[in-house]
Order: structure tokens, then C-alpha cells, then sequence
């Protein structure tokens, strides 16, 4: 999808088409007055009503931002107080997961209706098998991709750009090529024209790290990486990274499009608008504590798992990181053990320094048939 939060609001915020949007950070209680003062009429919201990002102070994160903001390089992941001053005019709306969750099911539900072989990759993305599809050949798969893009726009009015390749890799790097609301049809043949000029990072499951070892080898483009002989990758990067890099490097991809897959853990995490300090800060701390406990027990229980090994994560004010766990005899999808076990880790680990983040994950991951309620409102304050 493109630019898909920032899409979902512009459907809620028409008068901000063509400005610089950056979405980010929880609803004010002046946004929330905002927005009940203008309920069911959002649209009629004076541009200069919404606060400017030139305005913000504190830690937060850039969740998204339109393709308006991004010409001025505000991207994903940019800290708001550094996206300030690259777009200080640019316009800051609360994240609003329900609504996205709500347009990620209405969008993958037309994808269904037209493509049922289809891989779930997260609330804007999916993979499609197009082989048995009627029709699903036809310009090189050219058409079905047409068809999908028109009919996820007239059931939800927003766009999506179609990457079309013979596998997973290369359709994912050609998904990017034609944004926003583009399609891009990569053929074998077209492995050496299209494919190899790009840079290394473009092949998915190639981080910064992995980049900066290839590129400390001259290894540049996909097209270099291409050129390296198989033996020589295997003894840089090790048997399995280094053949997969070889396979990479030639569009070779033999991942199946997965329709099931079972999530390996959950988790819910947040960075704090200051530094705080689990003594001196131990009453606000321990409410975020307990909100995050409750809402992984409400996204368990949401999609039917429950979790034997629950752990903590924690990002010190030194950006170092520390996480414990401990796995339980029976799996749990409850708020109140959740909270207590959670805790216990809490207090297996360094507490000195102050905090910048604080994570909740549940792990070992089992479905049930039945989901046995709602998370227990009282639990007991661990901090």
C-alpha cells in the first residue's frame, strides 16, 4: 500500500491532500477535544487547526509520512525533533491503529476475493500468487495487477502499487519501483537491466550491517555482488548467508507464498518523551508498565494465542539494551500474570540508569480454541 497510514488519514483529512503529513506519537487531549468538537465532519477541520511539526518537543518517532513530506527527507523511523527541522511546516496527526487495522482487513479482503493464494506480510503488505488465477498471465500478469489496484481504490479509496516477478525477492524489489499507485513487471530476462544496477540495501534481508562488509569489498550494486564468484561469498560470509547472497544476487527465490503462518511472538513496546528512572519516576513507569501488559493480553486474546515465556526489554538513556524472560509451565494470554511475571523479570535487571524505552513481549506462542476473557483490570503495581 502507499504510504499506507498516512493514506488512511488523508481519506479522514481531505483538506490536507498535498501538504507535508507526518504521522506520529498518541492523540493530545487538544486533538482528541478536536476531533469530538468536529465528529462526523472532519473534513470541514481549518488546515490551520492542526499543529505544525515545528511545534513539537520531546522523542518521538516518525511512524509515516506522506510522499509531500518525504520530498524533504522525512522518512519512517526519523526522530520528530530531526524531521523539524527539515520540514518544520509540515503537519503532525496522532497514529490510529484501530482505523488502520480496520482498512488493512477491507483492502486484503478484495485481494481475496480476486487472488485467494495470498500471503499475509503485515498491515500493508501482501505477497499474491497469480498462477492459477484466471487471467493472471495475461501481459505478463500486467492486467490482474491493474484489475487489484482499481478494486482495493473503489472499496477504500486508497492506493497500492504491484510489483509482478516470478518470485517473492524480485517482486518485492519491483513493488517499489513505480510508487505511488504504479505497477512493475520484472521478467527473468530483465534480471541484468533492471535488477543489477540497484544497490545491495534493495535486496530484502540486506541490513546496514551486511551492506557496510559488502561495500568494505568494493561490493556496491547487485550487479557486483552478482559478479563475485559463490565459493568466494561462501568464505567471507559463511555457508548459508554467503549462498543466499549468491542467490539473491541472481533472482533466485524459491519461497512458496505462505497463506498460514503462525506469529512467533507478540509484543508492545514504547520510548518515553524523557529519560525516566524506575525509583524516582516509579509511580508513571508502572502505569506504562501495566498498559503494556494489557495491551499484548488484549492482542493475544484478540487473535486467539496465549504465551509461555514473557520477558522485558529495556533501552537505557546510553541506548544500551537489556532484556530478560521466563517461561512459564502453561501458556497465558492473562493480563494479571502477564503483569506479575513481567515484573519478576523487571527485577532481574539493571535499574540504575534511566530509561528511554520499555517493551512487554510474549513469546512460545500457542492458538486456542477458545479465548477465556479479558484482561484482569487489577494488577499488582511491581515497580
Amino acid at each position: 500500500m502507499d504510504a499506507f497510514y498516512a493514506s488512511v488519514e488523508l481519506l479522514r483529512y481531505p483538506q490536507l491532500k498535498g501538504l507535508p503529513v507526518v504521522i506520529g506519537g498518541a492523540a493530545t487531549r487538544e486533538e482528541a477535544a478536536r476531533s469530538q468538537a468536529f465528529a462526523g465532519r472532519l473534513h470541514e477541520i481549518p488546515v490551520a487547526a492542526f499543529p505544525r511539526l515545528a511545534s513539537y518537543v520531546g522523542r518521538g518517532v516518525i511512524t509515516t509520512a506522506t510522499y509531500a513530506a518525504r520530498a524533504f527527507g522525512v522518512g519512517s523511523a526519523m526522530g520528530m525533533m530531526k524531521a523539524a527541522r527539515l520540514c518544520p511546516q509540515a503537519i503532525l496527526l496522532p497514529v490510529d491503529f484501530a482505523q488502520y487495522r480496520r482498512y488493512s482487513r477491507q483492502f486484503k479482503e478484495v485481494i481475496l476475493a480476486i487472488a485467494p493464494v495470498m500471503e499475509n506480510r503485515g498491515v500493508d503488505e501482501v505477497y499474491i500468487d497469480f498462477t492459477e488465477v484466471p487471467g493472471g498471465q495475461r501481459e505478463g500478469g500486467r492486467v490482474l495487477a491493474r484489475l487489484i489496484q482499481k478494486s482495493i481504490f473503489d472499496a477504500t479509496g486508497l492506493t497500492c502499487s504491484v510489483g509482478v516477478a516470478p518470485n517473492k525477492l524480485i517482486a518485492k524489489m519491483a513493488s517499489e519501483f513505480n510508487k505511488p499507485n504504479g505497477i512493475a513487471v520484472v521478467m527473468p530476462e530483465d534480471l541484468q537491466p533492471l535488477i543489477w544496477p540497484l544497490a545491495c540495501r534493495k535486496i530484502n534481508g540486506v541490513g546496514p550491517k551486511t551492506d557496510a562488509r559488502l561495500q568494505s569489498h568494493g561490493i556496491h550494486t547487485i550487479g557486483e555482488l552478482a559478479a563475485r564468484p559463490r565459493d568466494w561469498l561462501l568464505a567471507h560470509f559463511g555457508a548459508a548467508h554467503g549462498a543466499w547472497l549468491h542467490d539473491a544476487a541472481w533472482g533466485r527465490d524459491e519461497r512458496a507464498v505462505v497463506t498460514e503462518s503462525e506469529p512467533v511472538s507478540m509484543s508492545r513496546e514504547t520510548t518515553f518523551e524523557r529519560d525516566l528512572h524506575a525509583v524516582h519516576d516509579r509511580l508513571e513507569l508502572g502505569g506504562i508498565f501495566t498498559e503494556l501488559c494489557e495491551q499484548v493480553a488484549a492482542d493475544l486474546q484478540r487473535k486467539g494465542y496465549a504465551g509461555r515465556t514473557i520477558g522485558i526489554k529495556l533501552r537505557y538513556d546510553d541506548f544500551r539494551i537489556a532484556t530478560r524472560d521466563q517461561t512459564l509451565e502453561s501458556p497465558t494470554q492473562d493480563a494479571l500474570l502477564i503483569r506479575r511475571v513481567a515484573g519478576l523479570c523487571l527485577k532481574r535487571a539493571p535499574l540504575q540508569k534511566r530509561l528511554r524505552l520499555l517493551g512487554v513481549r510474549v513469546a512460545g506462542l500457542e492458538r486456542l480454541d477458545a479465548s477465556p476473557g479479558a484482561p484482569s483490570a487489577q494488577v499488582d503495581a511491581l515497580f
